[in-house]
């Protein structure tokens, strides 16, 4: 089925970002995988083309190209090019959404230029080490104290963690307030009592450097908070369904890619003398795999058509979250079979996608907390 979500200028911008991943990604990744975090020089040749600040207005160094269907390129190739460990989407899909849409001006004059350039790379720190799906019950606390914020907590699972010079930062500025009292408050690298923890060891995106971030009497300017005071869960609530969106189209493309890879091995493998894509299991296993991410791609792009519209739906966006990660999951599992004892193989990178899928129905809400969203939509 012929995809008709992309014009030519879309299609010029994959070719630029594809171009990238083969001469700075494609080659370095698993050496980035090994040291557990990718150099920080990558983000600044990403940002000199144009990668990473499409969407920012041409007055702070962006491309005034606030258009998703930028951000679903990049998503597809690096799925495509397996660069499970280059954090720019969380940059471009998610912390620029909350820069533009609730910064001040005079915080774009401050942060906007160098996010462009790679020089500032930023991440976002929700989750605690007792707190996961569950917003209203963040125990980081920001008191106001004079001109400035007192922020004293601590965040786990935080992508970009390592690498981050501007953290959007969940916290209570009125803890008896539940849900109203929180707010989003930017950290920014140095800051007096803002100290990180390890890289996480994960199972799988190597190259991501995932930390925890502690925060003990830091000091934060008030210009520093996102918007306004106790909005910051209405903020997040309204930013998740473009969080869950990018999830799925990293899912949809990670289908095509493992597909992709497991016809190539299939078509070339042999057994009692002929491939073993020839065999009716193959085929058939194939069949639905290939027809299951036809149907995921075509829901995936209209939910990216209503996004765009300013339609989509908190429902939809995890309807469409927990199905195309969970689908994921089944490709994975369904293409390191067909490979046999070569898919448990490190080298073989069906064994790589494997692992890295395993998250993709965990972190921007896991799979129940999606089917309990769309089941309230049901009235039940």
């Amino acid at each position: 089925m012929q995809r008709t979500l992309f014009e030519a200028e879309h299609e010029a911008f994959r070719q630029t970002v594809r171009a990238f991943m083969e001469a700075e990604v494609i080659p370095n990744h698993e050496q980035w995988e090994r040291d557990g975090i990718v150099p920080r020089e990558v983000w600044l040749k990403a940002g000199a083309l144009g990668i990473l600040g499409f969407m920012m207005p041409e007055e702070f160094g962006g491309g005034g190209a606030n258009d998703f269907r930028y951000n679903v390129v990049l998503q597809e190739e690096l799925t495509k090019a397996g660069a499970s460990g280059v954090g720019f989407p969380l940059h471009t899909d998610l912390v620029s959404g909350y820069l533009l849409s609730y910064a001040t001006e005079e915080q774009k004059q401050r942060w906007l230029p160098k996010f462009c350039t790679g020089e500032y790379i930023t991440a976002i720190a929700m989750t605690e080490p007792g707190t996961g799906s569950d917003l209203q019950s963040i125990a980081t606390t920001a008191i106001r104290g004079g001109d400035d914020f007192i922020v004293n907590g601590s965040k786990t699972f935080i992508s970009n963690g390592i690498n981050a010079d501007l953290v959007i930062v969940a916290a209570k500025t009125d803890p008896d307030a539940g849900a109203m009292g929180v707010s989003l408050i930017m950290l920014e690298r140095g800051m007096a009592g803002f100290e990180r923890g390890r890289n996480l060891d994960k199972m799988g995106l190597k190259a991501q450097d995932t930390a925890e971030l502690f925060f003990e009497n830091v000091r934060v300017p008030a210009t520093n908070l996102i918007g306004e005071a106790g909005h910051g869960f209405i903020y997040l609530m309204e930013k998740l369904p473009q969080e869950r969106l990018t999830i799925s189209v990293v899912a949809a493309a990670a289908c095509r890619q493992m597909i992709d890879m497991t016809l190539d091995y299939v078509k070339s493998r042999k057994a009692f003398g002929k491939p073993i894509g020839s065999f009716q299991n193959s085929r058939f296993t194939l069949a639905e795999l290939e027809t299951e991410q036809r149907i995921a791609q075509v829901f995936v792009d209209r939910s990216v058509t209503e996004l765009m519209a300013g339609t989509l739906s908190i429902e939809d966006a995890a309807a469409g979250k927990w199905w195309t990660t969970e689908l994921q999951k089944r490709t994975a599992d369904a293409c390191v079979q067909l490979h046999g004892g070569y898919g448990y193989m490190s080298e073989y990178p069906i064994s790589k996608a494997y692992l890295d899928t395993r998250i993709q129905t965990i972190y921007g809400g896991t799979t129940e907390i999606m089917k309990e969203i769309v089941g309230r939509s049901l009235g039940i």
